[in-house]
């Protein structure tokens, strides 16, 4: 079974219609053998919330050092996204493993007439991925209610109500006290956190009446939540439990995270040993896409999935942090919400664009235009969510408000205009073609049919089914091809597509799709700028942009893992980076802590003392110089010192990092890594390493530029050797191009790794493969190769150099 056919089998369970009852769900676990009795739980029911709680839980957990599961819903893009393990998503390959091993028990259930629903097959698949992966903890967020919600099939150690308002009121109740009882159901044996008050929380008391119930909110609550505004783009948040207290930022603006933190902090102390390091560091790397998201500030550009009344209260109140002019809404939402009660909730805004996301039971633009027709000044039918998008954009003045919200759906393909990206492929026989294709989960036939004609320029993205449909239309027309991944879904998920045409006929396309609706005139402009038609990219003199550079290695440490302890003294490691000038090198790195496979970390003041000293030397030579350090304040020591480059290995795990990079507007390399230090018993599984860890990146390279750096000064680092076999090691190097797609300049660190051991080269004959490395990498598209030895590796990108352009020398 290839993973389209299994995503669309998944897919087809949504025609069955949400229900009450847990039988179904629990006669699937058991058909698989019960996997959820081996693992621990913490469940998060709420109104609001629960999804930007659960996060906040996973990642406190993690921080304490915990293997933890996370499942959410809905996806954004991508239905794994529901099911992640130490913030990985399930790999494609381990979703086929479950349809493979479920499909027959839920066609034995359908026979009976008693099929599990999507929602309950996905909530068994994340129970079963999670006994799998043996995790310490997994985190469930409540779908519907909490009394026959799929997720109730466990008993939880810990759980949770965020918040409680009129939802769903056929199936939990017509009134707050009949659903907050619902809600309440999500009760073990473990505490029940909440952050509801009134009538709300009196009904949780009494439903929960044989647990401890622990209160979040104001001074009368067992934990303490005071939010006192924003800070740049960041919430400025004080906690206080029994013994215990924290003040932080979080990524997510507003007091009702405020207070979603608050209930996050409760419920990881109540199932594991989280001290108040761990807990802040936890709430400030709680990420939430699509939840009061800040994408761009002139004008300030807003996606939050509000989707009820008390949602869109809680959008507007936060708005009301910032000062802007005009407001224009971009608003779409599905057919059964409360349309009304959101447009009054919401601040009126001076432009409504009324769209509908490509969902069926999605409400049309007209009948959304006339809830807003008294609600707003000027409201526009605007159709698909791109082209609002476009609209709202290209309207607003600088000083202006775009806020894109009323379903998370609406978001998700608003939120691709940041994060889609297209990936150009090199081709270059028909076993890549076909490899290539099947990928893009392409079907059998199709892979047969189009694996020839793959020879050429090729290029992969991920767009809305009807973009498909039209590109696919449009590119045949041009006597090109394009193959479109065979994955059906009633909801019309994004899709894959692979174009494949000469660079005539990929210029003729973008010609063809500007002007067109459904955000085709934006998706025409982004695939034109992949393939370098009519590129003008933004200089800044840094010599990676001119041409592949060298990066040297200054280890001032005595346990990295090749030269550990031969530069660890400021004269031999200045001597060094001086040899290293000499030689040709345009950077020097310069690292005071190894993060080599089961290094101790090194305290903030000892790495501060190891590189400052060196940095301040080497300052006025020729050639830039980086900090090679996980800490932002390393970090900015450093760059107090005189470095040009701050690189980080850990992908901004410190989340002060990338507002220090910000504040000194310098550039910096964000690294995929696992964990660095690596643990050498993690291990991790990817479908496409390449495209794995290219995802993972994009998410990264999105926070350091909300956080205000251009994407030009963002250097992505594939990671070679931090959680990856050697083989996939091999893969990354010998696809490095396709790292292009993010848009950053790539950085490839690959010397003297025991990758090498695969074409058996030892640790003491590794000086020949890297140089060989070197050379591939420069040829693949890399821009910046991070090396030990500075004359055999700075020769090696000349002589490649040499090869592509002999007038350069």
């Amino acid at each position: 079974m290839e993973f389209y056919e299994a995503a669309s089998f998944l897919f087809d369970l949504r025609r069955y219609p949400s229900r009450k009852g847990l039988d179904a769900t629990r006669s699937l676990l058991s058909a698989l053998g019960d996997p959820h009795e081996t693992v621990e739980f913490v469940q998060i029911a709420g109104s609001n919330g629960k999804g930007s709680t659960a996060r906040m839980v996973e990642r406190t957990l993690r921080e304490a050092g915990l293997d933890v599961g996370l499942y959410t819903s809905p996806h954004l893009s991508d239905v794994r996204e529901r099911v992640r393990v130490n913030g990985r998503k399930v790999t494609k390959a381990a979703v086929v493993e479950f349809v493979e091993a479920a499909r027959e028990p839920i066609l034995d259930a359908a026979g009976r007439g008693d099929c599990p629903t999507f929602f309950e097959t996905m909530t068994v698949l994340a129970l079963w991925e999670f006994a799998r992966q043996e995790v310490d903890v997994a985190v469930l967020e409540v779908g519907i209610g909490g009394r026959y919600d799929a997720t109730s099939v466990v008993s939880p150690a810990a759980s949770a109500v965020t918040s409680v308002t009129l939802e769903h009121t056929d199936l939990l109740g017509e009134s707050v006290d009949e659903i907050a009882r619902d809600k309440a159901q999500v009760a073990g044996e473990g505490p029940l956190v909440t952050g509801t008050t009134g009538r709300a929380l009196d009904a949780i008391r009494e439903a929960a009446a044989d647990v401890d119930v622990v209160t979040v909110g104001d001074g009368d609550a067992d934990v303490v939540v005071r939010y006192d505004g924003r800070e740049a783009l960041e919430g400025r948040v004080s906690l206080t439990g029994d013994g215990w207290s924290v003040d932080v930022r979080l990524p997510q603006l507003g007091a009702h995270q405020a207070t979603n933190a608050g209930v996050a902090a409760a419920l990881a102390r109540a199932v594991a040993d989280v001290d108040e390091t761990a807990l802040a560091r936890g709430l400030q790397n709680a990420h939430w896409p699509g939840r009061f998201e800040v994408m761009s500030r002139a004008p300030l550009t807003v996606l939050d999935g509000a989707h009820n009344p008390g949602g869109c209260v809680s959008v507007a109140d936060t708005l009301a942090e910032f000062a802007f002019g005009d407001l224009h809404l971009v608003f779409g939402a599905m057919s059964d919400k409360d349309h009304p009660g959101m447009a009054e909730a919401l601040p009126r805004a001076d432009y409504v664009y009324a769209c509908r996301p490509d969902l069926d039971r999605a409400e049309a633009p007209s009948a959304l235009a006339r809830v807003f027709a008294g609600e707003a000044g000027e409201v526009v039918e605007s159709g698909d969510v791109a082209g609002a998008l476009d609209a709202a954009l290209d309207a607003a003045a600088p000083d202006d408000c775009v806020l894109v919200t009323g379903s998370l759906y609406t978001v998700a393909e608003a939120r691709e205009r940041w994060t889609r990206v297209e990936i150009p492929k090199s081709v270059r026989n028909l076993e890549q073609a076909r490899a290539m294709l099947e990928d893009a989960d392409v079907t059998a036939s199709g892979v047969w049919r189009m694996r020839g004609k793959g020879v050429h320029r090729v290029l992969k993205t991920r767009v809305q089914p009807r973009q498909a449909q039209y590109i696919k239309e449009e590119m045949l027309s041009l006597g090109g091809e394009c193959a479109v991944s065979g994955l059906s879904s009633q909801d019309r998920e994004p899709v894959d597509v692979v174009l494949m045409g000469t660079l005539a006929q990929h210029r003729r396309l973008r010609e063809k799709l500007d002007g067109q609706p459904y955000g085709l005139t934006q998706l025409g402009d982004a695939l034109g700028d992949a393939l370098a038609v009519d590129a003008d990219p933004n200089r800044h003199g840094y010599p990676w942009e001119e041409r592949p550079c060298v990066m040297g290695i200054v280890n001032v440490t005595p346990d990295s893992f090749h030269d550990g302890g031969e530069y660890d003294s400021v004269e031999a490691a200045v001597e060094r980076a001086e040899a290293m000038v000499e030689a040709g090198v345009d950077v020097l790195d310069v690292g005071g802590e190894s993060t080599r496979p089961g290094a101790t970390p090194v305290p903030v003041d000892e790495e501060i003392d190891r590189v400052v000293p060196v940095i301040e030397r080497l300052a006025d030579l020729d050639a830039l110089v980086s900090v090679d350090t996980r800490k932002a304040s390393v970090a900015r020591a450093a760059l107090e010192a005189g470095a040009d480059v701050l690189n980080d290995v850990s992908g901004l795990e410190d989340p002060e990092m990338r507002h220090v990079a910000a504040e000194y507007d310098v550039p910096i390399v964000v690294m995929h890594s696992i964990e660095a230090p690596v643990d050498p018993d993690t291990t991790v599984e990817y479908d496409d390493v390449v495209e794995d860890v290219i995802d993972a990146l994009t998410e990264r390279v999105l926070l350091a530029e909300k956080a205000g750096l251009d994407r030009s000064k963002i250097i992505v680092d594939p990671g070679i050797g931090f959680g990856k076999s050697r083989r996939e090691n091999f893969e990354l190097l010998g696809r490095v191009d396709e790292f292009h797609a993010l848009g950053c300049p790539v950085l490839v660190g690959h010397s003297h790794k025991s990758m090498f051991d695969l074409v058996g080269c030892d640790s003491a004959d590794r000086l020949a493969p890297t140089i060989a490395a070197t050379a591939v990498a420069a040829e693949r598209g890399a821009d910046i190769i991070r090396v030990h030895d500075a004359p055999e590796n700075v020769a090696a990108v000349r002589t490649q150099l040499a090869a592509t352009d002999p007038d350069r020398f």
